[in-house]
């Protein structure tokens, strides 16, 4: 198949599964071309079966907002008539399941499948807004197909937006090939040269994430035992989260890495993962964690219950520092480590294997597909 994807460049869980999704596309035999405003952060490389076409969006200064939506939607019809896709798939429904439909019908008489994959905010957040809410509920029900990435968001997106849609469940995945734990030692004297237990959290540190709590779970556990936190990511928080470092006295024993291109190189060095979050419709940060062998320690919301299980981690209501502390230093120094990190391994691999994902969404492409040429 010749497929289109578009996603968010940025770093956050619904570009970094589009671009893993081309990249195993493209390695079982389809071409996958995608559209967007940059390279997204996760696509390492283009090659013989993966393109990029870069949006431009005029900058005319009659436009308060440059109209990326629009820019979009003609790009994505010159990539399909010039690459005769068999179909789109957006990422993420604001704003880019409208520009989807309105490339489908500007390809019209020609009918281009349109397929929407919702990943959380979209619908939870963003989509919720008043001034967003009639155009998400558009944008669901004209595509030709939508996935969502749990079981979790399929109920909330059916609840609050369309209860008649017929929204397939495909989870998020790993490559357990890539994504598997490979102890660095360099790296891990970098951090940790005096066998200090290694935390970490990895996210767009956007309020969401609650990144103050992920400090301050930290803070309770390095009274308790030598530790060290590794925050991956960045984003609006940020900023704020370093000054709460340095309020606490902690900046020796925190580490801001920023953005990374392949994350399992520190997740592999890793002991325990906090993932704090004021809701997550999956938890993609925790798979990539449970790959890696590291237990996870999160808040019993959205999708994360579907996902993390009492033999891979523990999950606490939000806000609760004190309790996630506890359950962090459970895990740590009740001598059960080992068997975390095997349990976490196993279920990622059995359950979210791209072998076994990817294929689900090859079935679906091929029915949306043969329901269009009716």
């Amino acid at each position: 198949m010749n497929i289109g994807i578009t996603c968010y460049p940025t770093y956050g869980g619904s570009g970094v599964v589009a671009s893993e999704l081309g990249r195993c596309l493209a390695q079982r035999g389809h071409t996958v071309h995608f559209i967007s405003s940059s390279l997204p952060n996760r696509l390492m490389e283009l090659g013989e079966r993966i393109f990029f076409h870069e949006v431009d969006a005029m900058d005319y200064p009659l436009f308060e907002y440059v109209p990326y939506d629009l820019a979009l939607a003609t790009k994505m019809v010159e990539v399909a008539q010039l690459k005769q896709l068999d179909l789109l798939h957006v990422h993420y429904a604001i704003p880019h399941s409208i520009s989807g439909y309105l490339a489908r019908e500007m390809m019209r008489p020609r009918h281009l499948p349109l397929i929407t994959t919702l990943h959380g905010t979209d619908i939870t957040l963003v989509g919720r807004d008043h001034s967003y809410l009639p155009i998400t509920q558009f944008g669901i029900r004209q595509s030709d197909g939508v996935t969502a990435i749990s079981r979790f968001l399929r109920e909330a997106t059916l609840k609050e937006f369309c209860a008649s849609c017929d929204i397939r469940v495909i989870p998020n995945f790993i490559d357990p090939e890539r994504v598997r734990r490979f102890f660095s030692q360099e790296i891990h004297q970098r951090f940790a040269p005096n066998g200090e237990k290694v935390l970490v959290h990895l996210s767009n540190f956007r309020p969401v994430k609650r990144v103050h709590d992920v400090i301050r779970v930290f803070n309770l556990v390095q009274k308790e035992i030598p530790a060290v936190l590794i925050m991956i990511g960045d984003g609006v928080e940020r900023s704020n989260a370093q000054y709460l470092v340095r309020e606490l006295g902690i900046s020796p024993k925190v580490f801001f890495v920023g953005m990374l291109g392949m994350v399992e190189s520190y997740l592999s060095i890793c002991d325990l993962m906090l993932l704090p979050s004021q809701t997550e419709s999956f938890g993609l940060a925790a798979l990539e964690a449970m790959a890696c062998g590291v237990p996870v320690v999160a808040t019993n919301v959205g999708g994360l219950p579907e996902l993390v299980t009492p033999e891979t981690g523990e999950l606490f209501p939000v806000g609760d520092c004190e309790g996630m502390a506890k359950g962090a230093l459970i895990i740590l120094t009740g001598g059960k480590l080992e068997q975390f990190r095997a349990a976490c391994r196993e279920r990622a691999v059995k359950n979210y294997s791209s072998d076994n994902i990817i294929p689900m969404y090859e079935d679906y492409y091929r029915e949306v597909i043969d329901r269009g040429a009716r």
